[in-house]
């Protein structure tokens, strides 16, 4: 049986057994085959999908088949073991499952360096999904599908369920990776940013040994030619930071950062919706109006037949799937220099981290390993409290491998590059979340911009003396009141608290990772005492 499953005869195997394959269709087509699996389309040329109960991924779902090959590589401390036997009964049964179905088939590259590239198949019974996928990652043009022999496969079941007791996963929904044959199975769930993200966790898995440092990052380059990195977690800024008038987009969420500079592993973006508007993000509002855009779970309003993005009533992770050329500042080859500047992003809710730092080299490979955010519980009435969210280097559930890989590999880059690094925190000011407000994210440009441009390079700097970090005195254009948090609260006191609790948080988390006597920790918060 195991000789079955490899790419090409997988490949085959779908193709051979499916009532019509349809392969490599164009925008128009499946948009036109979505239509008539259901899928509506607004007069936009967007398409609305929704994803059923699962609004985002399953993260205690997903699976990486433990063998000879990953056994002593694998971070198995952040995810779930599948034995190889497993595997091959749950892609045995997935494959059964979609015998006799029309299948779409879509030839994809993951990576714009060709030097460092996959080629992805997808297969799928939905046509949206299909459409879904060929906006994220980079379609080949015609003489490069003519030659194209898929090394990724990705077998895509949404209406499969898994058995716990056949398969050895947990639930009906399972995401089962086996790196040493590079093919993926996804079964249980609607939700299409599983297709994406398993595409990345491949790449994180053999990127380090390419000597590629694989980062879940946005990345866009400056008239002057001067390319900026932007990490930080889920509703940080991340994509809509990057996406700038004034600065060509490399793309939103997944890069390689190699001896000869960085290039995009996608080519669209897969952008949060919540809350969108043309005036903060005019970019990503006129993407969503491109034809073929899908507004995912996204909820209209019957009586305009407009998306009505501040509507959260299927969740707040909705999404708009579009590809690169919808963004008209872009970087058409996905490939730009070696970083000037390095952004760590990060929504602090807690209202006690400076909205910029300057960071020395130590301090980024520190706040890189925390991966640090702060959100408001918001899942019951009545907690406004905040809660800190410590995501291994802002991407720890598509981290296939240990931690520090990629913190060395972090901290070779910024030494051979002398990249300068940046916190920028575009959380809370004035008190934590109930009492202040959230920095304006016309302050968050400004200062981005001042950074950006070198503005910071010659100004005097004071030393926070909970977090060590270096917080510029003043920024043309801000209230230098903004800059020390401490001085926007009314409570003193209460912000010495709450200072110190969160530098404990961060201490707290480097235990947990197991990186507390490490070289890492070098640039860790300081606490002190509180009166």
């Amino acid at each position: 049986m195991s000789a079955l499953f490899n790419n090409g005869v997988v490949a085959a195997s779908i193709k051979q057994n499916a009532a019509r394959v349809y392969e490599n269709n164009v925008t128009s087509s499946l948009i036109g085959y979505a239509k008539k699996q259901g899928v509506r389309q607004l007069s936009s040329g967007a398409l609305v999908v929704t994803t059923g109960k699962f609004t985002g991924r399953s993260a205690g779902d997903k699976f990486i088949v433990k063998d000879e090959e990953t056994i002593d590589k694998v971070w198995w401390d952040n995810t779930n073991s599948m034995q190889r036997d497993n595997f091959n009964r749950l892609l045995s049964d997935a494959l059964k499952h979609l015998e006799g179905q029309h299948i779409f088939v879509q030839q994809l590259f993951a990576g714009a360096d060709a030097n460092y590239r996959y080629n992805v198949e997808v297969f799928t019974p939905s046509a949206w999904h299909a459409l879904f996928i060929r906006n994220l990652l980079i379609r080949p043009r015609q003489s490069e599908l003519k030659k194209f022999s898929g090394n990724v496969t990705i077998v895509h079941a949404p209406d499969f369920l898994a058995s716990p007791d056949i398969h050895g996963c947990k639930s009906e929904t399972c995401i089962a990776l086996d790196f040493s044959r590079n093919i993926v199975v996804i079964c249980g769930t609607q939700y299409a940013g599983e297709i994406k993200k398993s595409v990345f966790s491949l790449f994180n898995y053999h990127a380090p040994d390419d000597d590629i440092f694989p980062m879940h990052c946005s990345a866009n380059i400056g008239k002057n030619g001067d390319s900026t990195l932007f990490f930080g977690l889920s509703g940080t800024g991340k994509t809509t930071l990057s996406a700038s008038a004034d600065r060509a987009l490399v793309g939103d969420d997944e890069h390689g950062w190699s001896k000869d500079g960085i290039f995009n592993l996608e080519g669209g973006c897969y952008a949060k919706a919540i809350n969108l508007s043309k005036e903060s993000e005019p970019e990503i509002y006129a993407a969503a109006q491109y034809d073929g855009a899908i507004l995912e779970n996204v909820i209209i309003n019957e009586q305009t037949g407009e998306p009505d993005y501040s509507d959260d009533s299927l969740t707040e992770n909705t999404r708009i799937a579009y590809p690169l050329n919808a963004i008209a500042n872009r970087v058409e080859s996905g490939i730009a220099p070696t970083p000037k500047n390095v952004v760590l992003l990060t929504a602090d809710a807690f209202g006690v981290l400076p909205p910029i730092a300057r960071l020395t080299k130590e301090q980024a490979a520190y706040y890189f390993l925390s991966g640090y955010t702060a959100k408001v519980a918001g899942t019951e009435r009545g907690v406004t409290e905040p809660q800190a969210t410590f995501s291994t280097c802002f991407g720890a559930p598509f981290m296939s491998r240990m931690p520090t890989i990629y913190g060395k590999l972090l901290q070779e880059r910024l030494e051979k590059s002398g990249a300068n690094c940046w916190l920028l925190n575009t959380g809370w000011s004035g008190g934590s979340y109930g009492v202040g407000k959230r920095m304006a994210i016309k302050d968050t440009r400004t200062m981005l911009e001042a950074a950006l441009s070198g503005e910071l390079d010659n100004v005097e700097y004071r030393y926070d003396e909970y977090f060590g970090l270096k917080v510029p005195l003043e920024i043309n254009g801000i209230d230098p009141k903004i800059l020390n948090p401490r001085s926007t609260w009314n409570d003193e006191k209460a912000y010495d608290e709450l200072a110190n609790r969160l530098a404990q948080l961060f201490t707290d988390n480097f235990v947990k990772l197991g990186l507390e006597n490490s070289d890492f920790a070098i640039g860790s918060p300081k606490r002190r005492k509180v009166a």
